[in-house]
């Protein structure tokens, strides 16, 4: 007779293999719906994420448990808790799309002609005036490709394929990641030019700043020359900064390129420009020589070099 330690042993095993045996039914679909869900806690954002609408991702969820006779997520107010067996599947899926996204890579790595499409992911400031005559010159040489952009501050995960070249904003880029410094940045004081003339012919005028709430502290030279109360209007978005300064109301620490850039706004004459953070240009290491991505460097690093002095001098 079987001991207790046997017969859990033994029934063990059979619930393992009924799982595997169920999870076999799954597609990958199903796994990739598990795997985003587990990852966003949302079925929005996981459908955002796939590109698909989220009765889509309810269906394969469902789809899921019924293959597997369990639930994979409990439904609460903040969310979708994903229960042990989730993790467990989306483990697997992830496993599965890390093989699928290094093959891809690979794949791109050894095409012959410069077709088909490339993402680039930028911040929406560099855009208009840095990318998007990049972007030109790369279609007009290259009119079979369809150039897709995702015009963003976060980091998007090149792992994931999620973009082919990435510019950032960044001192530190990631070390999993190759590059290249486009350029170094300087920032300024920026403000209207009824404004920027006040300051820069009265001493006494003080320095009222319009501030985005990831900037570190006033830059100390600018403490050492002016009174500078606390800032009285603090921002969460970048754009808003700008129209608050656009407006009047108040001084705005911009990086060179866009207050120089920016319509109503001049470079007030007080300091020195001072250091900011540089630009990098940055892939993953399977795609650096890919035909599409280092066609798209060829265009991209020449044309930074040229504007340097507009984001140093």
């Amino acid at each position: 007779m079987d001991t207790i330690d046997q017969y859990m042993q033994k029934h063990v095993i059979l619930l393992i293999k009924y799982a595997i045996m169920h999870v076999m039914d799954l597609n990958w679909e199903d796994y990739r719906a598990v795997l985003h869900l587990v990852r966003e806690k949302s079925l929005g954002a996981a459908a955002e994420r796939l590109g698909c609408n989220y009765t889509t991702i309810a269906r394969r969820i469902a789809r899921a448990e019924n293959a597997l006779n369990q639930e994979l997520f409990e439904k609460l107010p903040g969310g979708y808790q994903a229960t042990e067996l989730a993790y467990k599947v989306a483990e697997q899926a992830e496993k599965m799309e890390d093989a699928s996204n290094n093959f891809l890579r690979y794949a791109a790595s050894l095409e012959g002609d410069i077709s088909g499409s490339i993402t680039i992911t930028s911040p929406q400031l560099l855009v208009a005036y840095y990318i998007s005559p990049v972007l030109k010159t790369f279609s007009q040489k290259h009119p079979n490709v369809e150039i897709k952009i995702k015009a963003t501050n976060e980091l998007l995960n090149l792992n994931r394929r999620d973009a082919d070249l990435a510019i950032r904003i960044t001192n530190e880029p990631d070390e999993n990641l190759v590059g290249q410094k486009l350029t170094e940045q300087r920032t300024s004081i920026f403000a209207t030019e009824k404004m920027a003339s006040e300051i820069e012919n009265d001493p006494d005028v003080p320095l009222n700043w319009i501030w985005f709430e990831h900037w570190d502290n006033v830059p100390e030279k600018a403490l050492q020359s002016r009174s500078v109360p606390n800032p009285k209007f603090i921002f969460d978005d970048m754009s808003a900064v700008i129209g608050a300064a656009q407006a009047g109301l108040g001084v705005v620490r911009l990086p060179l390129f866009l207050g120089r850039h920016t319509q109503g706004l001049r470079q007030v004459k007080l300091i020195e420009p001072q250091p900011y953070v540089d630009i990098w240009s940055l892939s993953h290491v399977d795609m650096k020589d890919a035909p599409k991505v280092r066609a798209f460097k060829d265009i991209l690093i020449p044309y930074f070099k040229s504007k340097r002095s507009e984001f140093t001098a």
